[in-house]
């Protein structure tokens, strides 16, 4: 057989060492093995330097607990209690479908350490439920060097902070209110695309374009009615915690100028009573909302002949449809009582109202019921009875409203509502003596400097970032 000799002392050392390198790759690791020493050299001089210095702190060496935006006060960066030494912070997260307890018993605390601090939480009297705490609050766990749970700490979105720390067998807790301010604004512009957007422009914070819609909801549909260069004035309180802006509050008036008409808002009454008048002291409530969404859009309209886009033929279509995404709450337009709530075949999930005078609401294609919505039970004007969806003869997600009236449906956007009594004749020289001087507090008030409120805001409101008010 030719070929190698399999006993020369060369052929299976050929065999181990596979292909040559080449000069060119040899030169190469030649030049760049000197700096791969230096690279290891000085990350390990690093790592011996963390290590030096962990071992003579007093402190442990952790990672800065992660802090939501709910509130404006920093949470504290260490706990000192008779029961504990060094404490540990942990951020808590609460997962989909997670309680407090259960939490706080995945980070190492006993059931016992959890019982005892929902009796301690219960004892503040803040309503602090530990099994109705919302994810986007703040929390904070501190634990000792036995991983025992030494304290806890929760920040209330908009309301303050609640402190417990462990004092041997028993909790001791402490509740800071956050120092809350207002300061009284006013905001004057014009629309030009959406009204979120116009009003950020001015200055504002967007939020007001969803208290501006409640305050206008009787007399203008801000799914259809705006249009560009609509004008808006709005005298409103800036809502600060802790020195810090948080929120739009209260409006205290509103004129819009819409398509040629005027729409004045004033409020006034006593407290606890307050609502909005127009001008002339006549109350701007009335039997129907214009609307079951505040924000959404017309996608189909009042018709007795229109192509049913799942049956595939011409039918009468006695409502309104309004396109929104599966869970947008649903409100009732009038005050009520419920006579049905239940599945209805191609409406869907369904549930209908009956309303003084004769009128009755219907609300198809809901995704779910709001809680307690049943047969027989009373709702009022503006209460959400369910959540809009896609359930039976439906393509997309949207809301089917109709109304009845006598047994006969109508077209729900031609009602004309009937407005509540006017404000007292005794009454109605205090009234125009308060909406003169909010008339006035448009030329005098300040006004957001410019970015003002919209700079930095998280607008965090159901539905803002699914749909916008925008001018057709």
């Amino acid at each position: 057989m030719s070929g190698v000799n399999a006993d020369h002392p060369n052929a299976h050392a050929s065999r181990r060492r596979g292909p040559a390198l080449s000069p060119d790759t040899r030169r190469r690791l030649r030049l760049l093995l000197p700096a791969v020493l230096v690279v290891l050299a000085a990350v390990l001089h690093v790592g011996a330097l963390r290590v030096g210095s962990w071992a003579s702190s007093p402190y442990p060496v952790t990672q800065t607990p992660a802090w939501r935006p709910g509130s404006p006060v920093a949470p504290f960066d260490r706990v000192d209690t008779p029961a504990a030494g060094r404490i540990l912070p942990s951020p808590v997260e609460l997962r989909r479908g997670e309680t407090l307890g259960t939490a706080l018993e995945r980070l190492g605390a006993t059931p016992q350490e959890v019982r005892s601090l929902a009796e301690a939480m219960a004892a503040t009297g803040e309503d602090l439920d530990p099994r109705r705490l919302r994810p986007d609050y703040g929390y904070v766990a501190w634990f000792d060097d036995d991983l025992g749970l030494a304290a806890f700490e929760i920040a209330l979105d908009g309301k303050g902070r609640a402190r417990f720390s462990r004092e041997g067998d028993r909790w001791s807790s402490n509740w800071r209110p956050y120092l809350r301010s207002l300061e009284r604004r006013t905001l004057i512009g014009e629309l030009d695309g959406s009204l979120e957007g116009s009003i950020r422009d001015a200055g504002g914070d967007p939020v007001l374009a969803y208290r501006m819609a409640d305050v206008l909801q009787w007399d203008l549909d801000f799914n259809r009615d705006l249009q560009p260069h609509d004008r808006f004035e709005v005298v409103y309180d800036a809502v600060y915690l802790e020195g810090e802006y948080h929120n739009v509050g209260t409006i205290h008036a509103l004129a819009y100028e819409n398509g040629g008409r005027r729409l004045e808002a004033y409020r006034w009454g006593p407290e606890g009573e307050e609502g909005y008048y127009d001008g002339e002291g006549r109350p701007l409530q009335k039997l129907f909302l214009r609307s079951p969404l505040p924000y959404s859009r017309v996608t189909s309209r009042f018709s007795l002949r229109r192509f049913h886009p799942v049956l595939k033929r011409y039918r009468p279509h006695y409502g309104v449809d309004y396109g929104a995404p599966v869970g947008t709450p649903v409100r009732v337009t009038a005050n009520g009582v419920v006579r049905f709530a239940g599945w209805d075949n191609g409406g869907g999930n369904m549930v209908k109202v009956s309303h003084p005078n004769d009128y009755l609401t219907a609300y198809l294609h809901l995704s779910r019921f709001a809680k307690g919505v049943r047969p027989g039970r009373r709702v009022r004007q503006g209460e959400v009875i369910g959540y809009v969806g896609a359930t039976g003869l439906a393509t997309a997600p949207h809301l089917d409203y109709r109304v009845q009236h006598r047994g006969g449906w109508i077209y729900p956007l031609t009602i004309k509502s009937v407005p509540a009594d006017p404000i007292p004749e005794a009454d109605l020289a205090a009234f125009l003596a308060s909406r003169d001087r909010l008339l006035a507090d448009l030329g005098t008030l300040p006004v957001p400097a410019e970015g003002g409120e919209a700079a930095g805001l998280l607008v965090a409101a159901s539905g803002a970032e699914s749909s916008r008010i925008s001018a057709h």
